[in-house]
């Protein structure tokens, strides 16, 4: 009895990851070997906050889960922490931030992007990219300069009126 309820649980497992992960954009493969359960508990709630989900996962039920959502394969060895969401610079961001503070306990191992493999030196790269709420900072910037420009100008055409 104990095995069958075992065993459904696993079941259950594994279709709830497929789930999840069939909506992300990204999902990391991280090493997290000796990082404290307190530093662990700091990186989910930082990841939670943004919206991206944190989880230890056996590496047979996260390569079931993985191949039925049809994701590229990966050989999945050792400790593992998985980290996905929709957001892949936030996601990137994310990771290389606690890296850099953790590099003896926490590193990144493998990558995907929309289900497709990329390498550690793609997701650094992207880590470096501006955030969206930057990239949407500078758009609306670009859109405004033309509105703001012409109201500087006009704003000086009566100065330059109010000095003659």
């Amino acid at each position: 009895m104990q095995k069958q309820h075992q065993r459904q649980h696993k079941v259950e497992l594994v279709a709830n990851l497929k789930l999840q992960f069939a909506d992300a954009k990204a999902l990391l493969i991280c090493d997290y070997k000796g990082l404290s359960v307190k530093k662990l508990e700091a990186l989910r709630n930082k990841a939670r906050a943004q919206g991206i989900k944190v989880q230890v996962i056996k590496n047979t039920l996260a390569h079931i889960a993985m191949k039925e959502t049809g994701y590229s394969d990966l050989d999945l060895k050792e400790t593992n922490v998985f980290l996905w969401g929709d957001d892949q610079i936030a996601l990137s961001k994310l990771v290389f931030d606690f890296q850099k503070d953790h590099k003896d306990h926490f590193v990144l191992k493998a990558g995907l992007f929309d289900k497709e493999s990329v390498s550690v030196a793609h997701v650094e790269a992207v880590s470096k990219l501006p955030s969206k709420e930057e990239l949407m900072g500078m758009l609306l910037s670009v859109w405004t300069a033309p509105a703001r420009y012409f109201v500087t100008g006009l704003d000086n055409l009566r100065k330059a009126k109010e000095e003659d």
